[in-house]
This record gives structure tokens, sequence and C-alpha cells, in this order.
């Protein structure tokens, strides 16, 4: 879930505005593909429980509405609090394929003086390949939205997402708006967000590489902005202040230097009428390895270092999240960040800074709720990646934290649980629905490895597999007529690779592994019968090696040179002797009939050139090879690959599962993210793709989910989808 910063130039010129749009944004179109059926089922859809999993980036209680919080994350939306039932609503699910890039979220901002407003600047990278951003309005709390396409690219999964609040309501006037942006500096809209310009008067200058605006802060009627692009010398500036919203300035006497490179966040204690900022010398999240806390009289203009720990030699880190009581003058808390040797914590003083307690010495944690984060106690309970930081403007116990994997919350400032209900920021990447057992569903994830899903309701009681435990998942697989042997492969603590005869209940490492998986660890297959397994090795920046085999459940391994580089191997399901695998290089379709010893090429002159091209094996039937080749289209061959004929009734196929076959029917259901008319959706058919239906919604779109799908063998309709970025949605026909 994470990005790598890359460089990019600057795409502003100009005024920054355009038509607002409303509801659902547009998608790919096309002509209407013949075979499609008219009717539409009616699908209930929702997350299969895992319960947060990727990186909180900002919380924000609304100043004047009880119990009424939002929160962002880097790639999985935005999400409103709902106190009475305790959980998270996702806001941004109606956002389609066309606007993948939207599901990082930028900032967010509210109107202290009309509660129901809500803002949202969205755009997940500034790389010259995504897409521009946008900035959504609402007039009820998120549940319809206006929609402002900008010409400029936001960063919610760059370097810096953890940073404050970029969008600001300006506290003078409610019909303008405020946006810092990290390459183009800082825009205005006078007309609450419809329109937007570059402002006028801000000093900085923006830079095609560095972070720009790191946050904007109202303090009474003025407006202060962090500036992220100082180099750190006493000569440097990282924060100007409007007081009439025209003029800007670089405030006086601020604190310079490494420590205070780049402000991160701040806080106004009304009272005090003190402004507190936190620092580090890089934006974070990852990186940091000096950082500082000061407050500005803004008054007078007199800083002081409040900083609670100084980062040393063996114990780097920078300073993340700030947050002030609104209920009691002097009381404000602030987070480290980066904090490896010691671990994250969360400060709080009750005297303006001059004396600090941190909240992990007394912190006693509950995860029963999402076991996954029971890491054991060799690993930092308290989290890391502590940005966002909030307390509750009407309980001043009641104080929340997100991490680079949940939200937690207390109420006494001692407790701490998981608040993360209804909020899922699961990256997907491996699904496996098995025909008999325990559990209904596997998954193999990002960032958090594979989990067994007893219910779907509930996350799953073991937390991540473990022995070893996977940071991503690469494989996963589960021998067809066998299904209690399952396989899987990752990025592991101790091996990358291990086996389970259980079902995936409990797993072993693999004895031995090839030298190239320490690197590489790519997709996986295990024979029908269990027998061989083949595993593909692909290194995350591209480079493909040969696959390798094993006949003794991963104690030995051989080289199998004829096995195209990097593809991924699918076994056939009813015969053990044969495996598939698609050349995406060269567009050709490979088998082997002996066990996976060699390999030679079948089908040739299919679409080639996309490694995400994937390909399937209907179950129960031999040498039934489906071939979803993206906009090419989907093809299919019922002779173990020697022939490949295309499907005439969609246009574009990207992923593709199958599901109990619906009744009468001979064929199992066959799943899909793809067309068959003007949009890119969900679609079911039951008769082997002669016609198909759309089962999601305008409502429910994910953005893009384009890796995985299965149908569950055991529930006609029941279907599980990966997105990148918000979890395992499942649908079942109501």
């Amino acid at each position: 879930m994470h990005a790598s910063r890359l460089s990019r130039r600057a795409v502003l010129a100009g005024t920054a505005a355009a038509a607002a749009l409303t509801t659902v944004p547009p998608l790919q179109g096309r002509a209407h593909a013949a075979g499609v059926t008219a009717a539409t089922p009616s699908y209930r859809w929702r997350n299969a429980v895992i319960g947060g999993t990727g990186f909180i980036t900002g919380v924000l209680f609304h100043p004047a509405v009880r119990g009424l919080a939002y929160a962002r994350t880097d790639i999985g939306g935005a999400y409103r609090w709902d106190e009475r039932a305790a959980r998270w609503t996702p806001l941004t699910d109606h956002l389609g394929w066309d606007d993948w890039n939207l599901l990082g979220v930028e900032s967010l901002a509210v109107d202290p003086a009309h509660p129901d407003r809500l803002y949202l600047a969205l755009g997940t990278y500034a790389q010259a390949w995504a897409g521009n951003g946008a900035v959504l309005r609402s007039e009820d709390r998120g549940a319809t939205w206006t929609r402002t396409d900008l010409t400029v690219k936001l960063g919610g999964n760059e370097d810096g997402r953890g940073a404050g609040e970029r969008l600001l309501v300006d506290p003078r006037d409610s019909g303008t708006l405020w946006l810092g942006t990290r390459h183009d500096g800082l825009l205005k809209s006078s007309d609450r967000g419809a329109t937007w310009a570059v402002a006028s008067g801000f000093p900085a200058t923006a830079s095609a590489s560095g972070q720009g605006v790191t946050f904007l802060a109202a303090v009474g009627r003025a407006v202060y902005a962090g500036w992220g692009d100082g180099d750190g010398t006493a000569t440097a500036v990282n924060l100007y202040r409007t007081t009439d919203g025209t003029t800007w300035e670089p405030v006086p006497g601020q604190p310079t230097g490494t420590s205070a490179k780049v402000p991160i966040r701040a806080a106004h204690d009304r009272h005090t009428r003190e402004l507190y900022v936190t620092y580090a010398d890089a934006p974070g999240p990852n990186g940091q390895s000096a950082g500082s806390v000061h407050k500005l009289a803004t008054a007078t203009d007199r800083w002081t270092d409040v900083t609670p720990v100084q980062p040393g030699a063996s114990d780097t880190f920078g300073y993340g999240g700030v947050d002030v009581d609104a209920r009691r003058a002097g009381t404000v808390v602030v987070s480290t960040n980066n904090r490896w040797a010691d671990g994250d914590t969360v400060f709080r003083s009750t005297d303006g800074g001059r004396t600090w307690a941190s909240l992990k010495d007394v912190a006693v944690f509950d995860v029963s709720e999402t076991p996954f984060l029971d890491w054991g106690e060799d690993r930092p309970k308290f989290g890391w990646w502590i940005q966002a930081l909030a307390l509750d403007p009407y309980d001043s116990k009641h104080l929340v934290y997100g991490t680079g994997a949940t939200l937690y919350g207390t109420r006494d400032l001692r407790r701490w649980a998981p608040r993360i209900r209804g909020l899922e920021e699961t990256a997907v990447r491996r699904l496996i629905s098995p025909p008999a057992g325990e559990a209904h569903l596997i998954s193999g994830l990002g960032d958090i490895g594979v989990m067994y899903h007893e219910r779907l309701t509930a996350s799953p009681s073991r937390g991540m597999a473990t022995n070893p435990v996977f940071g991503s998942a690469t494989g996963l697989a589960q021998a067809a007529a066998k299904p209690a042997y399952v396989v899987r492969a990752g990025w592991g603590d101790h091996g990358n690779g291990a086996y389970s005869h259980d079902g995936g209940r409990t797993w072993a490492p693999f004895t031995a592994q090839p030298d190239i998986a320490k690197n590489a660890p790519g997709p996986i297959a295990t024979s029908a019968d269990g027998g061989t397994l083949l595993w593909s090795f692909v290194h995350w920046d591209g480079t493909k090696y040969a696959a390798h085999r094993s006949t003794d459940n991963g104690e030995t391994w051989s080289e199998v040179s004829s096995f195209p580089k990097g593809a991924t191997p699918v076994a056939d399901p009813a015969d053990p002797t044969l495996f598939y695998a698609y050349d995406t290089d060269t567009g050709t379709l490979h088998a082997s009939t002996d066990s996976g010893r060699s390999f030679t090429a079948r089908a040739g002159g299919l679409p080639s050139g996309d490694d995400q091209f994937q390909l399937a094996a209907a179950p129960g039937r031999s040498g039934d090879l489906w071939l979803s080749v993206k906009w090419n289209g989907l093809y299919r061959s019922t002779d173990g690959g020697v022939t490949f004929a295309k499907v005439a009734s969609c246009w574009a196929s990207y992923t593709l599962g199958f599901g109990k076959a619906a009744d009468g029917a001979d064929y199992p259901a066959v799943y899909q993210v793809g067309s068959t008319e003007t949009i890119t959706a969900v679609y079911r058919s039951d008769d082997a793709a002669g016609t198909w239906v759309r089962i999601n919604d305008d409502a429910h779109q994910w953005g893009w989910i384009g890796e995985v799908i299965t149908g569950d063998p055991r529930v006609y309709g029941r279907v599980y989808l990966g997105t990148n970025g918000r979890g395992i949605q499942y649908g079942e026909p109501v």
C-alpha cells in the first residue's frame, strides 16, 4: 500500500477550473455488445471483515457536532463515523473504474459553521502516468456529492500523505476554500470548491519533486500554511500566514535546522492562542530520523521548543500527529513517527508542553476484535506510522490515532482498542473459496499476508497466517482433488513459501526454497492431487526468473527451464499431470503433460505485452481454459490450449472466476470484472459466457477491481471480489 517516490513535472497552467459533475463519474464508453441480458439482479454487497489493514492518514472530529468524525486513507477512500452504530460508513465507493486514482484521499475539510458540509481532495498519485485530482463537495455529510476535476495532480499515496490537512474552509468566509498542493503551489476557490485558481500572493515557489504545502490551519481569522520544500538552513522558511486572505508572509522567528526541516501538522489552542507544530527531517511516513515540536504564541510571534523527547543516534524518529483539547487550555497530544528502536508513542501534556507523559507506558490493548494485530511481544503493540491523531472536542479522554494497519481509540487514556468497524483498506491479491470445510474464503493480501476466514462477518480469529508470517502474499493455491492441501507464497519473515494440510487453518514453511525465492517470490500452483508444486519468480522491479518444481512438498526443488519465465502457473483441476502457463511476452499458451517437468508451446498469436493478463481453469473440467486479456477481450479453449476462440459477449475482461452453477445449469457460474456494454463492472454468467448480467451498481464500484474475483462453489450467486484499497467485497443475490 505504499508508493515509491517518483519525480514529475508541474502541470498547472493558469486557472485550474472545471465544470462540476454530479454523483457518478464517467466510465469507459463502448458500443453495446451482443449477448448481454437486459435484466439486472439485485445484489447486496458487504465487506468480508478484517478490520483496517491499511494506513489511516487523517482523522478529523467536527468541532461543532458531537460524535461526528471523518477519516481518510491513502488508497481506500474516505469514511464518516456513525456514533450510534459505532462504525465507519464508506463515502467514496461510487468512484468507478476510470476513477481508480481518486481512491487516495489527499485531504478532507469540514465547515464549522455548516455541519452538513464536507469536502474531499482526491488523487492517489502525482506521477505523470496518473490522472489529475478532483474535489468532491457534499451538503449532506457525504451521502451525495458534486465534483470538480482539477488540472493538477494530488498524492494521497505519496510520501507526505500523513501530513496535515491540505484542504481548508477559510475561517473568515465559508464560501472560500484553500487547497495546498505538492507541486503546484496554493490554490483558492471563491465559490465553495466549484472552481479553483492559483492563489495570488503566496510567496513560496513550487517544486516539481518536493512536498509543497504540507498543511493549512485556521488560527482565529488567520490561515497558516506549512511549507515542506525548505532546506532546513537558518534562512529557510517553512511556515507562512495570511491575515486578510490576500497577502502572505513568513512567520517570524520560526525554528530551523534538520529537526525542523518539514512541518508535518499543526493544531491551535484557542484558549491560550498558541499554535503547536510538529516537525521532521522528511515528510514520512518512512525515512524520518529527526524531529521536534514547537509552539507559537500567535499574539507575540514568540516560539518555544516543547519537544517531548529528542531523537538520538540510536533512537531516530520524527514527530507526526498533534491535537489540542478543545475543553482544557494547555492540554495537547503529539505522536512520534517512524520510531523503530523504542516504538512509536503518543505524548500528552497538560501544561502547554512543559512536561509530557508517554501514553504507551500505561497502555493496555485489546485487539480481540481484530486478531491480526496481535503480533506477539517482539513487535510494538502501540503501532507505527502514527501521523493521524485526534482528540474529541466534546470528550477530553476520547483520543484516536491511526497507524499503518488500523485506528486505535481510548475513552480513558489507558485502555485502547481498534475503532475500525466498517473501515476496510486491504489491497487484495489472491482469493480461494474452498469446495468444502469450515472456511468459505482464504485470502492473500498486500502487506498482511494470508488469512483464513471462518466467518465473513468477523475478523479471522487466527489473524495472519503464521509459520512464516508474510508481509504481502504473491501466490495462493489449493489442490482441486485434495482441498485440505493449500500452498502460499509471499514475502515472509522465515521463508517465502508454506503449505497447509488442514485447508489453511495452520501452516508450515517449506523445508527448503530456491535461492531466487528469497528476493523474488511469485505465484505458485499445486497439481490437483497436491503431488507437484510449481513456483514462478518475479522480482518487484519486474525481472522474471525460471520457475522451479517440487514433488516432495517443498523439500527439494528443480528448475524448469522450458516454463516461460515469470508466467503464472495454472494447474488442471481434473488431471494432476497437466499444468498451463500463458507467456504474456509472446502471446503463447504453454502446457505440460508430465506433471510440470517440461512445457511446450500450444496456441500462439494471442494478445501479448501485458503481465496482468490472466489464465483461469474451469473447475471439474480438464483443459477448459479462460484467458482474460483486458481490453483485448476474453478467450476460451476447451482443448487444453491447443486452440482458443474469442468470446463474443464481452469486449474487455480483466479478471475471471467461477462459482456454484445455477439451478438446472450444467456449467459453473462465471464471474468477471470486464465490459460487456458501456461500462467496466462486475458481471455474472449462468450459461458459460453466452450472456451476462451486471451484479454491482453505481453506488458500489470501488475504483480499480481488476486483480482477482472468485465465486463460492457452495453458494450459488455469492461472489468474492478483490479491491485495491477497499478490502474484500462479497455480493449475494437478494
